[in-house]
C-alpha cells in the first residue's frame, strides 16, 4: 500500500510536465506566428521598396530574393536533418513544401481573386527551371532511389544557374513605371538603408518565427500521436511554408499579388535546387519507404505526381492564357484537402 502511495504523486507529477510542457508549446507555437506576421510585413516592405527603386519587375523580386529569405526555415530544417541522419525529414519536407506552396499559399492568392494577370516574360523563366529540376528529381528517385553528393552538387549547380540568368533578366528588362503611380517617387525618397534593413530584418524575424512554429508544432502533434512520416510531408512541410503563406497574405492585402505568386513559384524551385541541394551535398540519402502503397512507395505513387500536377495546374493555363483565374484557386484547395487526409487516414 505504501508503494502504491508513493507512486501516485509520482505519476501526477509527470501528468502536470506533459501538461505544462504543452502549455508552452502553444504559447511558443502562438508567439512564432506573431514573429511571421510582422517578419513578412517588413519583408514585402523591404522588397517592394528595392524592386521600385531600381524599376525591377515585382515578379522578379518574388522569384528571387523573396524567395531565397522565405526558404530560409526550410534550408535549416533540411540541412540539420541531413546532418544528423533524418532523411525522411529531409526528403519529405522539400517535396511537401512544394505541395503546400502550391495547392495552399498559391491557391489562397489565386482563389482570392476572379482573375490574376501574369506577365509571361517573366513567369516563364521559373516555371521551366522547376520543371527542368523536378524532372531530374524524380528520375533519380525512380531509377536508382538513392540521392548521392553528386546530385545534391548538380542540383546546387542549377541553382546557381537560375540566380544568374534570373539576374540578367531583371537587370535587362526593366519595368516602366505607370506615370500616374507614386510608389516610384516614395521608393526613393526613403533611404536604401531602410528598405534593406527592412529586408534583412524580416528575413531574420521569418526564420525565428518558422522555428518556433516547427519545433513547438512538433511537440503539439506528438502529444496528439501524429506518426513521423506524416509530420514530414504535411505538419513541417506547413510549418516552413508558413513564411511564404504569411508573404503571400500580406502581398496580397498590399495590392503586390505578382510577387506572392513570383515568390511561390520561386519558393518551389528553391525546395528542389537549393533545399535538397544542401541537404543531398551534406548527407546523401535513400528515398524513404516507411510509408507503404499496395506494397509500394508512397512517395513516388502519390507525393511526387501529386508535385507535378498542382504546379502543372497551376503554371500551364497560366503561360497559355496569361491569367490564372478563382476556379484553379479553389480546385487547388480541394486537392491539397485530399492529399492531408490521405496523409493521416491512409
Amino acid at each position: 500500500m505504501e508503494k502504491a502511495k508513493s507512486k501516485i504523486p509520482i505519476a501526477r507529477l509527470n501528468q502536470i510536465n506533459k501538461e505544462n510542457n504543452m502549455v508552452q508549446a502553444i504559447i511558443l507555437f502562438l508567439i512564432g506566428f506573431v514573429l511571421l506576421i510582422k517578419g513578412g510585413d517588413w519583408f514585402v516592405d523591404g522588397a517592394v521598396g528595392i524592386a521600385h527603386r531600381y524599376h525591377i519587375p515585382e515578379i522578379l523580386i518574388g522569384a528571387t530574393v523573396v524567395s531565397i529569405g522565405t526558404t530560409i526555415p526550410e534550408v535549416m530544417v533540411s540541412s540539420i536533418a541531413a546532418a544528423v541522419g533524418q532523411s525522411q525529414t529531409a526528403y519529405g519536407n522539400a517535396i511537401g513544401s512544394v505541395i503546400c506552396n502550391t495547392a495552399l499559399i498559391a491557391a489562397i492568392t489565386i482563389a482570392a481573386k476572379s482573375s490574376m494577370e501574369v506577365d509571361t516574360s517573366t513567369f516563364k523563366t521559373p516555371v521551366i527551371f522547376f520543371f527542368i529540376a523536378a524532372i531530374f528529381y524524380s528520375a533519380i528517385a525512380y531509377t536508382t532511389g538513392y540521392f548521392s553528393r553528386v546530385i545534391g552538387i548538380i542540383l546546387l549547380l542549377i541553382f546557381v544557374i537560375y540566380m544568374t540568368l534570373t539576374i540578367r533578366q531583371a537587370l535587362s528588362g526593366r519595368l516602366v513605371m505607370d506615370p500616374n503611380d507614386d510608389s516610384e517617387a516614395k521608393a526613393e525618397s526613403a533611404p536604401l538603408w531602410k528598405d534593406i534593413v527592412f529586408l534583412i530584418l524580416g528575413a531574420a524575424v521569418i526564420a525565428l518565427g518558422a522555428k518556433l512554429l516547427v519545433d513547438n508544432g512538433k511537440i503539439i502533434a506528438a502529444g496528439f500521436g501524429v506518426p513521423e512520416s506524416v509530420i514530414a510531408l504535411t505538419f513541417i512541410a506547413l510549418g516552413t511554408s508558413l513564411p511564404e503563406l504569411v508573404t503571400a497574405v500580406t502581398s496580397l492585402i498590399k495590392g503586390h499579388s505578382a510577387l506572392s505568386l513570383g515568390n511561390i513559384v520561386g519558393a518551389n524551385l528553391f525546395n528542389l535546387v537549393f533545399v535538397s541541394g544542401m541537404a543531398i551535398t551534406i548527407n546523401p540519402f535513400q528515398v524513404p519507404a516507411d510509408k507503404l502503397l499496395a506494397g509500394h512507395n508512397a512517395s513516388l505513387l502519390v507525393d511526387i505526381p501529386v508535385m507535378f500536377f498542382v504546379m502543372a495546374f497551376m503554371t500551364i493555363p497560366a503561360l497559355c492564357t496569361k491569367k490564372l483565374r478563382r476556379y484553379q484557386g479553389i480546385i487547388l484547395l480541394i486537392i491539397y484537402a485530399c492529399y492531408v487526409a490521405f496523409q493521416f487516414f491512409f
